[in-house]
């Protein structure tokens, strides 16, 4: 897929979830008010903060498609990275906002139970953006974007928020309001939770930390590449939606320069059919028993 139209699909995936954010937050912070419920105010606190970091991810996502310059030679995919990363710290403010008020309200005396309709309304939501998640799920899968992957958690969290939610004002109509404030507790905690989540996948990127399993599967491609003898040395990390890898191979000093190159080809064209690797630089030494 070209970089133009990864860009339009991702941007399509962010522009679901803004959408779906500002009607939601709307409405749930609306009955909230109305019917009572602390929980499904508080959701709609959650989506309305949502709303930001869908933002974060579209602006992360035009960045990350800038052609590279002068400054920038490798390209601006990190940005993406960089947009999960402060999506990771407005979900964190939300999630303790919530859970400050929950706290709160444990301690009010007069507590009554919210109108069954909230309880619906939290319901129907949930399935609103279960969709949105499974959209923007299948979307990050297929472009390999990072921010889009962090959003698809983020609205898989919000779907188990309002069932949360519900659950907590249903048990509250049974004769235990208290259920209501311990339901907007389990909110914050899910979302300081998910928070938490995206923040460690971000930073273990930012740093260039690299799964080892899969480089594990990375050396036993280039290994069984023919012509190679030896694998002096094998990296990768990840920039963006992309992996940068790079290798040392050794092969036989009896090779000519062109033969030599033709290994270093057939290195970098397993890399992309086998694993989606387009970015491969390997240097060739030769090979000493």
């Amino acid at each position: 897929m070209e970089m133009h139209d990864s860009l339009k699909e991702g941007e399509k995936g962010a522009w679901v979830s803004i959408i779906a954010y500002i009607l939601l937050a709307a409405f749930k912070i609306g009955t909230g008010y109305t019917t009572g419920s602390e929980a499904l105010t508080a959701d709609g606190i959650n989506n309305s903060t949502d709303i930001i970091v869908s933002l974060a991810v579209l602006i992360g996502l035009r960045i990350s498609c800038k052609p590279p310059d002068r400054d920038h030679p490798y390209g601006h995919r990190r940005a993406e990275t960089i947009a999960s990363l402060v999506a990771s710290f407005i979900m964190a403010a939300a999630g303790i906002q919530v859970v400050l008020q929950a706290c709160k309200s444990f301690f009010v005396t007069d507590r009554q139970a919210p109108d069954l309709l909230a309880a619906w309304i939290a319901l129907g939501c949930a399935a609103v953006m279960w969709g949105v998640y499974r959209y923007n799920s299948r979307l990050a899968k297929r472009l390999n974007s990072q921010s889009l992957k962090a959003a698809a958690y983020d609205n898989r969290s919000d779907a188990l928020v309002s069932i949360g939610a519900a659950i907590g004002i249903i048990g509250s109509r049974f004769g235990y309001p208290i259920l209501d404030a311990a339901a907007a507790l389990a909110v914050g905690l899910v979302i300081c939770k998910t928070a938490w989540d995206v923040f460690i996948d971000a930073a273990h990127a930012l740093t260039d930390g690299f799964d080892d399993t899969k480089l594990k599967v990375f050396r036993q491609t280039v290994h069984q590449t023919p012509g190679v003898e030896r694998i002096k040395d094998i990296r990768a990390r990840v920039h963006g939606s992309s992996v940068l890898l790079d290798v040392v191979v050794e092969v036989s000093a009896e090779l000519s320069v062109g033969e030599s190159h033709e290994i270093s080809d057939e290195i970098e064209k397993r890399m992309q059919e086998e694993h989606q690797i387009g970015n491969v630089h390997v240097h060739i030494e030769p090979y000493v028993e």
